[in-house]
């Protein structure tokens, strides 16, 4: 049987010894599928953290975040919003991709994280936020937001809102605002539609930051 008894981050600010830390991460039962662990890349000074959901099948292969099909509509998005995608730090809520294979057993299509797995990540989101510091925390979906936000929070209540963290974070999260995955604008009935809606939502998140 695994070992899964949450993730264990050293205690270390420093973010190349987590990421190797995490490399060897047996918290939940993810890590015997996905090829790699994926952990957050990006400016060790970023007054920006972006947190989304889990690798995806580009991810997994790559050992980056956000370098698929979502990952580029995200780099465009951040463009038009005034983001320097170089001067962010971007992670998932959870480092591991989760999938099932199709019927024919060759594709690996996405499945959503379960709670326990979630909760088993979330020491390592904690370490990369203590390690960066940043003054905003961007949140993609609602896995991402009740990871950091708890599961109450409802993303489409306050969906591009400024949003408090709860107190057991309020030190790591001075502030964050949350909007949807990329992903869900490339399912979209109307893609341009939910890609302007979701540029808004980065903009305001910007407009924090002045």
């Amino acid at each position: 049987m695994a070992d899964t008894r949450g993730a264990e981050p050293p205690d270390t600010t420093d973010l190349d010894r987590l990421r190797s830390a995490a490399a060897g991460c047996h918290g939940c039962a993810l890590y015997q599928d996905a090829t790699q662990t994926v952990f957050g890349e990006g400016s060790k000074r970023a007054k920006v953290l972006v947190v989304g959901e889990q690798p995806g099948d580009k991810e997994d292969l790559a050992g980056e975040p956000f370098v698929g099909p979502a990952g580029k509509l995200l780099d465009r998005a951040f463009e038009e919003a005034g983001f320097d995608r170089k001067a962010l730090y971007v992670t998932n809520a959870v480092k591991h991709f989760k999938f099932k294979r199709d019927e024919r057993g060759k594709r690996r299509i996405h499945q959503k994280p379960g709670r326990t797995e979630v909760v088993a990540c979330r020491p390592w989101l904690l370490a990369e936020l203590r390690a960066v510091r940043p003054d905003l925390v961007l949140l993609l979906g609602a896995t991402a937001a009740q990871s950091v936000l708890g599961t109450k929070f409802k993303l489409t209540a306050h969906r591009g809102e400024p949003v408090e963290a709860p107190e057991d974070v309020a030190d790591l999260v001075p502030s964050a605002v949350a909007t949807v995955h990329p992903s869900a604008i490339l399912r979209a009935p109307d893609r341009d539609e939910a890609y302007a809606a979701f540029v808004q939502d980065l903009k305001a998140a910007h407009d924090l930051l002045k």
